[in-house]
């Protein structure tokens, strides 16, 4: 693999998984606002390499996936209004085109949270430590764990983990609905491997769609979403065929 972009962030891709590297691990990869702009252009890359069918996100080293935003970052904000404009990860990580698996382990503290459940899949280490500790600090999470807690654990669990900013393990994440495969110590990054480039090996027009008809029934009613789906696969159908006509025609040359 080679690295794309040079930094903290870099992309890097080997057959049709790319993977997006937070590489800050004497901080425990936690995220500065050079950080925030790299994310985005990791997944713009992503974004603009036909290659790439699947992207995995993990934390370099092996203590965190990402322990949050780094507090010391916020005095590079001029004010408030700074701040506000920002240049914003999680937008970026959530207009990703191909399904996103998080590879965790270790700590995935507030802003390493919300990455986590920005991405589709989930593979996590049973030594993985999570929580939202905004609360501790006087103010909200704003990279989307209040959407993403809500709609997949509920409302009082949402708000269980939100109020009170505590950490839980691997395991209660797991029994919350926020993990696909919980895995041993070490196998995280391996097995997030495994099941990218099973999903990769499909149609990237299909994995595609079906990322696209899944977000979209999380923000329509049932009539509206089925209308979505018929769309995305009327249009993953004209492919088929058009692949079909290319060959012909290439068959005749």
């Amino acid at each position: 693999m080679n690295g794309e972009i040079d930094g903290r962030v870099r992309f890097e891709i080997e057959g049709n998984v790319g993977e997006i590297v937070l590489d800050r691990p004497a901080k425990h990869n936690a995220l500065t606002p050079r950080m925030y702009l790299e994310i985005g252009q990791c997944c713009a890359r992503a974004n603009e390499t036909s290659a790439c069918h699947v992207v995995i996100v993990r934390g370099a080293g092996e203590r965190a996936f990402c322990a949050g935003s780094d507090l010391r970052a916020l005095d590079d904000y001029e004010d408030f209004w700074a701040w506000r404009n920002r240049n914003d990860y999680i937008p970026p990580l959530l207009a990703l085109r191909p399904p996103a698996i998080a590879a965790v382990k270790g700590w995935a503290l507030g802003g390493g949270l919300e990455i986590a459940l920005a991405c589709d899949l989930r593979v996590v280490a049973r030594s993985a430590v999570f929580a939202a500790p905004e609360v501790r600090l006087g103010w909200n999470g704003a990279g989307g764990a209040a959407q993403h807690l809500t709609r997949m654990c509920g409302y009082g669990k949402a708000m269980q983990i939100l109020l009170t900013g505590e950490r839980f393990s691997a395991i209660d994440a797991d029994r919350f609905g926020m993990v696909e495969w919980l895995v041993d110590e070490g196998e995280e990054l391996t097995v997030a491997r495994q099941w990218a480039q099973r999903i990769a090996a499909h149609s990237s027009v299909a994995t595609q769609a079906v990322k696209a008809a899944v977000r979209g029934a999380m923000d329509s009613s049932t009539a509206q979403g089925l209308r979505n789906e018929n769309e995305l696969m009327s249009l993953c159908l004209a492919k088929i065929e058009q692949d079909r006509l290319k060959s012909a025609r290439e068959g005749k040359d």
